[in-house]
């Protein structure tokens, strides 16, 4: 799948966003029980984070996903978005630690989409291992792309499957965020904002001139 479809995908997937909501509510005890995986007793929100200065993983609260879930989240990254000639796959950008702190801050959205992602990784792993005898990091390629195929679309998906399609669509939305927000995402979409300039002149004439501006 190349990026164009992913983003595609993205669009497609923000107008089923409120069905994607309402699974909240029907967590059966499994997923529940996966959601306490590493939960955090953080109260509040805080002072806002200082988004200037570089900070370590976990500076501002503890982080959820573990050496095993961090190498799932990163195979199933760069199945949506992979590495081509012109930019690196999402894992390599730093789409996991992007998850990671997602499902680990303590704001109402985050603990929404934290039992989604940590009980859809628990079932890649098991539908890997039913269907090819390993973890889905491991697995081959074609168990992987077969896996995807079967969740990519939750309009599309069987019934068996519409919790993990819902799930994909949460993932595949921030994996997309992650990529794109890096500067190698903003590379591959060609954005040429947010560079500072020593000067600005104004807009270009022959810009101002094809919009019938003065």
């Amino acid at each position: 799948m190349d990026r164009r479809t992913t983003i595609k995908w993205v669009l497609a997937a923000s107008a089923a966003w409120p069905a994607a909501q309402r699974v909240h509510a029907q967590a059966t005890a499994a997923a529940a029980a996966v959601a306490r995986q590493g939960e955090t007793a953080v109260e509040g929100y805080g002072t806002d984070p200082d988004l200037v200065t570089p900070h370590k993983r976990g500076e501002y609260w503890p982080l959820t996903l573990s050496a095993a879930q961090r190498r799932l989240a990163a195979a199933l990254c760069d199945l949506i978005i992979p590495a081509d000639d012109r930019s690196p796959g999402a894992a390599a950008v730093g789409a996991v630690d992007f998850i990671d702190e997602w499902v680990s801050a303590p704001y109402p959205r985050s603990q929404q989409d934290r039992p989604i992602v940590l009980e859809g990784l628990r079932w890649l792993d098991e539908e890997a291992r039913r269907r090819g005898g390993q973890a889905f990091a491991d697995a081959g390629a074609a168990v992987q792309a077969a896996i995807c195929d079967d969740i990519a679309s939750i309009a599309r998906a069987s019934s068996e499957h519409q919790a993990a399609a819902r799930f994909f669509a949460l993932y595949r939305d921030l994996t997309a965020a992650a990529f794109y927000s890096s500067p190698a995402g903003r590379t591959d979409l060609g954005y040429i904002g947010n560079v500072p300039l020593a000067s600005f002149d104004g807009a270009p004439p022959e810009l101002l001139k094809k919009l019938n501006l003065p």
